[in-house]
């Protein structure tokens, strides 16, 4: 049987109309003229939904070694706690039977993300919702900020890089809804600027927006449910789509729906740590003992991964997943990568 070795996958690209081009500068194959909102690094879904990942299944096809051209699924059922560690496992059998892929999936989500323009400002389904609803999945991801340029609207107005995270002191239900309905919601949106090397984590129920010109490393449980309440459709100039008032209302616990306070991790450490997954930004040189699976999303530089039998290239916008079966050590000048541990 082929022995565990870091595995590298081809990337799942989203066109969005709120993207850019700046994957590009990742390593991503970008048609010509199109707007490009998201990299899916390494992802495991029997299926999305439309407003989300478009509808379909999405599921990582590994693109070297001996395992080339299989998926991320084929990869758990050959080498199980090999592969994802014994936490890792546990979430992909937890994450399995919630989702009904019928399987252990990979429990995690990674992608980059590009945002041209605001996304729209939605939430999640939080645990007693999800627990009420069997189709709705919990969300909790971070944001890693890679870069933050300023923009514009159509109008010509500029438009500042922020992240849009929680509700303002005082906000209410009631309120909150009547914003909704009158497009004035952006005042009730916690909100500060965002910064590269900051890290931003949204628990599921948290009410969010990745604001215009910030690209970040995103991380999440692996669900693709999303309850949108504002589009910028005015802003943007955009055309409607569907809100899901009524089930994001459901979702927020307004007496507790302030900012995470963000975790300044530019020189390298701890960015993100909840019960489904850490962050810790590294440079070159670190090594991934065994015993635990981690996926490494390359930021900047050159190098390569050393581990198994052989060691894989890498640069900016790479992801490799090294199994907790073989460990590895990260090589390579100007390296910065963000390590996310399974569990």
């Amino acid at each position: 049987m082929t022995e565990p070795y870091p595995l590298t996958f081809e990337p799942i690209l989203k066109q969005k109309v709120w993207g850019g081009r700046r994957l590009a500068r990742y390593g991503k194959a970008l048609e010509p003229g199109a707007k490009y909102g998201e990299s899916w690094e390494l992802a495991d879904l029997a299926s999305t939904s439309i407003s989300g990942g478009g509808g379909g299944a999405a599921v990582s096809v590994i693109c070297n070694g001996p395992l080339a051209g299989r998926t991320i699924g084929d990869a758990i059922a050959l080498w199980g706690e090999s592969l994802l560690g014994k936490s890792g496992m546990a979430g992909a059998r937890a994450f399995g039977g919630q989702t009904g892929a019928g399987r252990p999936i990979f429990p995690l989500l990674l992608k980059f993300l590009d945002a041209c323009e605001h996304l729209s400002v939605q939430v999640h389904p939080s645990a007693a919702y999800a627990a009420a609803h069997p189709g709705a999945h919990l969300k909790t991801e971070s944001w890693y900020v890679i870069e933050a340029e300023p923009g514009s609207l159509p109008s010509g107005e500029p438009v500042a890089p922020t992240i849009f995270q929680g509700l303002k002191p005082g906000v209410t239900a009631e309120s909150f809804e009547a914003h909704i309905c009158d497009a004035t919601v952006a005042i009730d949106l916690a909100n500060e600027p965002a910064i590269p090397g900051n890290c931003h984590t949204l628990p599921s129920g948290t009410v969010h927006a990745l604001g215009a010109g910030v690209l970040v490393a995103e991380v999440q449980t692996p669900s693709d449910t999303t309850f949108r309440v504002y589009d910028w459709v005015r802003e943007y100039e955009r055309s409607e789509r569907e809100l899901h008032i009524k089930q994001a209302l459901a979702c927020i616990d307004f007496a507790d729906a302030g900012p995470t306070p963000a975790v300044d991790a530019l020189g390298g450490g701890r960015a993100a740590a909840t019960g489904f997954y850490t962050m810790d930004v590294v440079l070159g040189g670190s090594e991934f003992e065994p015993g635990r699976a981690v996926a490494v999303m390359v930021l900047a530089g050159r190098g390569s991964i050393e581990g198994g039998t052989a060691g894989v290239p890498v640069g900016a916008g790479t992801t490799v997943l090294v199994p907790a079966g073989c460990g590895a050590r990260l090589v390579g000048d100007g390296l910065t990568s963000i390590a996310v541990g399974l569990g």
